[in-house]
């Protein structure tokens, strides 16, 4: 059977405390009740024939004072992908009332899927897409078609959520009509045909029948598990040949996806395999760029070869997003600390970096080209494929922070939050939060009233608060992050523990625990990350966070690589109770002002400069 050493905790165990991570999220869930549910349906009542459809002709012709509600860009329904966001926002919307509990987004998915039901039986009884059936006769004869089955998966991946997330009994129901479609439909190709139809984009259908064999143990899924079985991929992973340079990243990723899930719904090591072969074809054997992502132009780059690859298209945010969760599955495997610092780097760089501050729309690619400037989507008019992983991005943010493993607890991500759950069916409850970290995680520091620190700290202190009613046995394990520069401090009930030679990796305290408080100071400093073929290219690095340059151009800094910190001073570091993250060039012929990659909105900004001595 599968060996899965570490579980998540359910999501509304853990809950997210103000600060950065908690007001990204907010933006999220604001901007998925802001949707209103007839756009969101608008191309299944068309597919469907439903009479909603003369509403959203009027629109579409000007006839209706709500065309800017309307669904424009990848929604459009003369686009071939229409209808892909819906199953983004269902899974989103689920995952978010599992989240807290709060019922209007439920309520919302509740109606659509009623509504999906109703198309569903307008269609025939199992259709239930957005999409005409005849996209898939066309791949299968060889026309060319933009991603049906990637589109398809989006809606049967929604009602796989919903199910999971709110118990909801009518989205099952749904989904295992449209699955018996999918059935029928491959019982007619040989391996040969179906090898072929797999070549066309499909997403992560792999994922949604492994999840539904392990929801209903039917043989009907493990038939399309068999099916959806991607040899041409698999194999030369399994070879370990480079089956990704120029290959299209978000193609393949939701693949290894899926093999993941068969591993834990079956046990067949095959699929383990193939899983930790994608990682290592993709990440360790190829390397990323300084913000922990990777692509240019969607497609995977050569091994080790950024130069010639950083340009206005880089890091599909769709990638981050789904090799996050493919990291997940293999820390849950392994209890490797790489996974989760690889998590870190690309949520700061990646999942923030690539949501606007204000408004929380998307931008498609983050540029890492010399002068670039983010592209940032808008809430009814773009729909793009990362609209969709962003929606769902955001309500994983509390998924991340704590890990269990039967009398244990690993703190994987430092960020303010509350676990509530319990060890072998005694109450434990854990509450994080961070003081030195203040200016990357909070609108201010607890010295709020008074002029605490006379500059802006050099760690990352976090507190931890460990309350239970009874006194319980258990390891709590903190990650020492690979960022980490120097001897780490640790302070348990006001008696400071002997940390000496500690590295990074992980940490653990075992204990009878009961009203505790645990503190960990991290100290953090500038480092450079290269560009692998092009050394003396360099990003820099405040901890996990890439910083980026204000400026327009490439341009050349003077210093030593290896000694960042001499070619930076703090700059506006504090106003009124918070700390700011701002650096400025010293010795320099002109000055740049820098700042965290993922606080930049529309200022042109270079993250690689060379350097020369």
């Amino acid at each position: 059977m599968q060996s899965i050493k570490y579980q998540a905790f359910k999501p509304l165990e853990v809950q997210l405390t103000p600060g950065l991570f908690q007001q990204r999220y907010d933006l999220n869930r604001n901007y998925l009740v802001s949707l209103k549910n007839e756009n969101l349906l608008q191309n299944f009542y068309l597919e469907a024939g439903r009479g909603e459809v003369k509403q959203i002709f009027n629109t579409l012709h000007g006839d209706s004072n709500d065309a800017d509600g309307y669904h424009w860009g990848w929604e459009s329904p003369t686009c071939q992908v229409r209808g892909h966001f819906l199953g983004h926002w269902l899974s989103a919307a689920a995952r978010d009332y599992a989240n807290t509990g709060n019922p209007v987004t439920r309520q919302k998915a509740d109606w659509i899927i009623n509504e999906l039901e109703k198309c569903q039986a307008d269609n025939g009884g199992d259709w239930v897409f957005s999409i005409p059936e005849k996209y898939l006769t066309w791949i299968a004869q060889g026309k060319h078609v933009w991603a049906p089955q990637y589109t398809l998966h989006k809606t049967l991946m929604g009602l796989f959520d919903a199910y999971k997330y709110t118990g909801n009994e009518q989205a099952l129901a749904i989904l295992k009509k449209a699955a018996n479609w999918f059935h029928r439909w491959t019982d007619q190709f040989d391996r040969e045909k179906m090898d072929d139809i797999l070549d066309v984009e499909t997403g992560g259908m792999l994922e949604v029948w492994a999840d539904l064999y392990g929801e209903t143990g039917e043989k009907i899924y493990l038939d399309l598990l068999d099916r959806y079985y991607r040899p041409r991929l698999f194999e030369k992973l399994l070879e370990g040949k480079d089956a990704l340079t120029n290959m299209h990243a978000n193609t393949t990723i939701p693949e290894a996806i899926g093999a993941a899930r068969a591993y834990e719904v079956t046990g067949e090591e095959k699929w383990r395999k193939i899983a930790e072969a994608y990682w290592k074809c993709a990440v360790d054997d190829r390397g990323t760029y300084c913000t922990g992502g990777q692509t240019s132009g969607e497609i995977w780059t050569p091994p080790f070869e950024f130069a010639a690859r950083r340009g206005d298209k880089n890091q599909e945010h769709c990638t981050v997003y789904n090799m996050m969760r493919l990291a997940d599955f293999l820390f849950r495997w392994s209890g490797e600390v790489k996974y989760l610092d690889y998590i870190e780097r690309n949520n700061f760089n990646g999942i923030l970096a690539q949501q606007h501050p204000m408004t929380g729309m998307i931008t498609y690619f983050l540029p890492l080209e010399a002068g670039a400037r983010k592209r940032w989507g808008t809430p009814t008019h773009d729909f793009w494929c990362c609209h969709g992983s962003l929606v769902q991005a955001h309500t994983l943010h509390n998924a991340y922070i704590y890990y269990s493993n039967t009398k244990e607890v690993t703190v994987a991500q430092y960020i303010p939050s509350r676990l509530n759950s319990a060890i072998e069916g005694t109450p434990v409850k854990i509450e994080m939060d961070l003081e030195g970290a203040k200016s990357i995680q909070s609108a201010a520091d607890n010295n709020s009233s008074l002029a605490g620190s006379r500059h802006r700290s050099t760690a990352w202190t976090v507190n931890l608060k460990v309350s239970d009613e009874k006194p319980v046995d258990f390891t709590l394990r903190l990650r020492l992050p690979w960022w980490m520069e120097g001897q780490p401090s640790l302070v348990i009930n006001g008696e400071t523990v002997d940390m000496k030679g500690e590295k990074p990796g992980f940490y653990a305290i075992s204990r009878i625990w009961q009203n505790d408080t645990v503190t960990l100071e991290l100290p953090k400093g500038l480092t450079a990350s290269p560009i692998p073929d092009e050394p003396e290219t360099v990003a820099f690095l405040d901890g996990p966070v890439v910083l980026a340059g204000l400026c327009d151009r490439e341009t050349t800094l003077k210093g030593d690589k290896d000694h960042p910190e001499r070619l930076f001073a703090p700059d506006n570091e504090r106003q009124w109770a918070q700390w700011l993250s701002g650096y400025r060039t010293v010795g320099q012929p002109q000055a740049i002002r820098f700042k965290p990659l993922y606080e930049v909105v529309d200022e042109l900004y270079t993250v690689y400069f060379p350097i020369s001595g």
